[in-house]
């Protein structure tokens, strides 16, 4: 399937990397690192997606089972329909493939934000993403 593309792809770069490293090959090292970012990035961010996914109108899709992020999201942009506005903006305004992302910033008292990711992307820096939207054009045929 889609996603075990970029586990296999993943692995072998991984296994390239290792033989790499062992033959103090940097350059190799080096060419490498895309192909790992691209690869990891697909595997993290969709094991996050999956992760996140429920059908709509069960009990793991209500609102109430999350209300200390609902609390937060309306703290944070006013309202849920606020929030789902502007998450969807940012989305849209995405150029080309990607991904977005409802985060918890990094750091004591930091509060959510929305990011976007380019092609794979994951998020990093020391923010924790709650869920993300696949913005690849599969995602939507």
């Amino acid at each position: 399937n889609h996603h075990q593309t970029y586990v296999t792809n993943l692995n072998k770069a991984l296994e390239s990397h290792v033989a790499a490293v062992a033959s103090d090959d940097v350059a190799g090292q080096i060419a490498l690192q895309q192909v790992i970012k691209f690869n990891g990035g697909g595997h993290i961010n969709h094991s996050l997606f999956w992760k996140n996914l429920a059908p709509a109108g069960s009990n793991e899709a209500s609102l109430d089972r999350a209300a200390a992020l609902v609390a937060e999201i309306e703290k944070t942009w006013g309202s849920f329909d606020a929030f789902k506005k502007t998450f969807s903006a940012a989305l849209l305004g995405l150029q080309g493939s990607g991904w977005g992302w409802l985060v918890k910033e990094a750091g004591n008292g930091a509060g959510l934000r929305i990011v976007t990711t380019k092609d794979q992307d994951p998020v990093v820096g020391g923010d924790v993403a709650i869920f993300g939207v696949d913005m690849w054009e599969h995602a939507y045929y």
